[in-house]
């Protein structure tokens, strides 16, 4: 494996409160990452650092080897880094593939120079991503009356549009039964294998992070307490510390963990 994605001693403030303090750590192709700790352990401006959406006090990330620090987030996802959200966000009057048209027309930059309608603009790519998330069946419908486990699924073939090599995914699973958890996660590892796509993800449900995730970063207080494979997280004590009353770890990784 290659190093995709590279933080490097990024740390950020608002006032006096240092959100993140010296973090790093690095995602590898085809590798998924989870970046854990309790509220306020940094997580979300880590994500929006990395995204673009903050600019860092002092360090450095770069994305195969390129610096990201000061580029817009537009620019950012055109450089390659996709992101999806803990509250999924669709276009609810639109079918599933013109929501996923709509995607593939902004990577093309033709949102705004339509040379024909976008209901007819890269329709058999829509059809493809969705056929790789498992939602082809459901592309004629409005996305609005969508069960949440399939506008996720949606939302992760949004994200695919843009071809990313690394993809950001806040809390993916949250708001979802523990079958639907582990399908969407199950599918994730799986496109991420196949597309050689880094992920690096929140979540709070650790029985989908102990089942899905090659590395764990544990944050708290804005600094990395941890970093490690299942075994050596679920053993430390700091990590067992932060979390002692928040959340059980699992005492072993889930059956099927590399099935996907």
């Amino acid at each position: 494996m290659m190093t995709l994605l590279d933080v490097r001693g990024v740390s950020k403030a608002f006032g006096g409160v240092r959100a993140v303090d010296q973090v790093s750590f690095a995602v590898n192709d085809g590798q998924l990452v989870a970046l854990l700790g309790p509220n306020g352990a940094g997580k979300s401006t880590c994500f929006n650092v990395i995204n673009g959406q903050l600019r860092p006090d002092a360090g450095e990330v770069r994305l195969a080897g390129h610096a990201l620090i000061g580029m817009k987030p537009r620019d950012i996802w055109r450089a390659g880094i996709g992101r999806t959200f803990q509250v999924a966000a669709t276009f609810g009057s639109l079918s599933v593939v013109e929501n996923v048209q709509m995607a593939l027309v902004s990577r093309e930059h033709k949102l705004f120079r339509f040379v024909r309608p976008a209901s007819e603009m890269y329709r058999e790519e829509a059809l493809d991503l969705l056929d790789q998330v498992g939602m082809r069946d459901e592309a004629r419908r409005t996305s609005s009356v969508l069960s949440y486990g399939d506008v996720k699924r949606l939302e992760l073939a949004i994200a695919l549009a843009n071809r990313p090599r690394l993809l950001l995914m806040d809390e993916p699973t949250a708001g979802m039964a523990p079958g639907e958890r582990h399908a969407l996660m199950a599918l994730t590892k799986s496109l991420a294998v196949k597309r050689n796509m880094g992920v690096l993800f929140t979540e709070h449900s650790m029985d989908v992070v102990f089942a899905y995730a090659d590395l764990m970063v544990v944050l708290a207080r804005g600094r990395v307490i941890a970093t490690g494979p299942a075994d050596a997280i679920r053993n430390d004590a700091r990590v067992r510390e932060v979390y002692f009353g928040a959340v059980a770890l699992p005492q072993k990784t889930l059956p099927g963990r590399h099935d996907a």
